[in-house]
């Protein structure tokens, strides 16, 4: 980890907090989030909160409600998400973990962080990603999001830190504050989305930024 690293992390945080401000983030109990961290893989958010309703409607969105669901009807509620077949394993998955380990999702906000992690990344269908926004928007733990859009920003910065450096680094950066963490990922999703999705990178803020 380089000190360049650390003071183009914090340029950039800095840089996208004063350009956004505040953004309302992933609202939801922590049953929803979880659920929502795994319909979210490879789609928009838009089909996500399509999928989300329909589970709501036929009483899928808790964890033990899909634990004891059968895998049909859960397919049929997130079809709209796309890959629905291997979502509702991996909600199964998930589902089963958690009632199967702890019991109940509220039993699970007594353990650490990091038994929580490891115990999610044991999940098949849940990696590193899925894992952080189940654990910093789900159970308000200060365990950063590193995705696609966090990691596209960091290269046109200039920051070459592996992929697995990046959380460290980030997390090595901010206040020990969960609302930061949250706060700063909304910011990367929404800057990728508006400028590196759009291909905007003559107006980028952060293209190469000195440090």
């Amino acid at each position: 980890m380089s000190v360049s690293s650390s003071v183009k992390v914090q340029q950039i945080v800095r840089s996208l907090a004063a350009h956004y401000g505040e953004i309302a983030w992933w609202p939801g109990n922590t049953d929803v989030v979880m659920i929502g961290a795994i319909l979210t893989q490879q789609t928009r958010w838009e089909n996500v909160e399509r999928g989300l309703l329909e589970l709501q409607g036929r009483g899928l969105n808790t964890m033990h409600s899909i634990y004891s669901a059968k895998k049909q009807d859960i397919e049929d509620a997130i079809r709209c998400t796309g890959f629905y077949r291997i979502k509702a394993q991996r909600l199964q998955a998930l589902a089963a973990h958690v009632m199967e380990s702890y019991g109940s999702v509220e039993k699970m906000r007594q353990i650490p962080t990091v038994i929580l992690r490891t115990g999610l990344l044991s999940v098949k269908g849940i990696g590193e990603e899925t894992a952080d926004s189940i654990l910093c928007f789900g159970f308000l733990r200060t365990s950063f999001v590193i995705d696609a859009y966090t990691e596209r920003i960091v290269r046109c910065a200039g920051i070459k830190d592996k992929r697995k450096e990046l959380k460290p680094l980030f997390e090595s950066i901010l206040p020990s504050d969960q609302k930061v963490y949250c706060q700063t990922h909304a910011h990367m999703v929404e800057y990728a989305k508006e400028y590196c999705g759009k291909k905007r990178c003559s107006k980028c803020i952060l293209l190469n930024l000195n440090g």
